[in-house]
């Protein structure tokens, strides 16, 4: 039997390394994804900030806020000539279960876990599980995250070292997608990030009437807020902000049960950029 996304012809703006797990969810969905990959994650321009924090060590909390963060960090823990067992002693967060489940396979246990993943409700889990006044807390991130999670746990009273740990690099543009998308060829665009709204943007030239007649189907409220920003209408926007909830938001709106596209949340879990 036909589900409501069968047969729809969906947008896949993720970076290449990360694009397979919507892929393959939307196939199984009976829909055709299309790879165009907005941005791509890239080393930072210095390994020093990292590899000097790496070598002080002796952190309260280190808290990852992406799997990217997580791969790039052991990357540097290899070079460092160390492993898992630089963790020990310190305490781990993960923003949420995707970064959480890229540690534990790595063989860090994860002491935290917030049920609403955006930085925010991380701090305020961090501030519940101890005081965090004078704590070291170490933050590998991208290098265009935004400050709230710094800038909270800095209120908290934590002495916090926020690292690059990689980039987060806008994409080439596709030969066909101008086209694509001015022929009404593509039918939903999916974001998983607000990263990736921009960074498709700049590659459009900034022309959101090319995705007038596109429904735009956005992860969570923060790359919703940001896809209005750039002039999109994201008439899909998860209540609950991971890939599993994205594509059960978009079967909800296409087959007419609009609690998948309102900004009203269930179970808050949005990753970040």
């Amino acid at each position: 039997m036909k589900g409501p996304l069968s047969g729809r012809t969906v947008l896949v703006t993720r970076p290449h390394e990360q694009a397979a797990r919507l892929s393959d969810a939307l196939i199984a969905e009976g829909a055709s994804p299309i790879e165009v990959p907005a941005i791509r994650i890239a080393a930072p321009v210095s390994w020093a900030p990292l590899d000097s924090a790496i070598q002080r060590g002796s952190y309260d909390w280190v808290v990852f806020t992406s799997a990217n963060a997580v791969r790039f960090f052991f990357e540097r823990l290899s070079a460092a000539g160390t492993d898992e067992g630089w963790f020990h002693g310190g305490r781990v967060a993960a923003i949420g279960p995707q970064t959480a489940e890229t540690l534990r396979v790595r063989g860090v246990p994860v002491d935290l876990v917030p049920d609403e993943f955006v930085a925010e409700a991380l701090v305020a889990c961090l501030a519940d599980a101890e005081p965090l006044s004078g704590r070291r807390v170490l933050l590998p991130r991208a290098d265009i995250a935004r400050d709230a999670l710094v800038r909270g746990l800095q209120n908290e009273g934590a002495d916090v070292e926020a690292v690059v740990a990689y980039r987060t690099e806008a994409a080439d543009a596709p030969p066909l997608l101008l086209d694509q998308l001015a022929r009404g060829q593509i039918e939903i665009a999916t974001f998983t990030s607000s990263s990736t709204v921009r960074a498709l943007m700049g590659i459009v030239g900034g022309r959101a009437d090319l995705l007038q007649r596109v429904v735009v189907a956005c992860i969570g409220p923060i790359t919703a807020g940001t896809a209005h920003q750039v002039g999109l209408d994201p008439r899909i926007v998860a209540n609950t902000y991971t890939i599993p909830g994205l594509i059960s938001a978009m079967r909800d709106y296409f087959s007419g049960d609009t609690r998948g596209k309102t900004g009203e949340r269930h179970a808050a879990v949005q990753q970040p950029d």
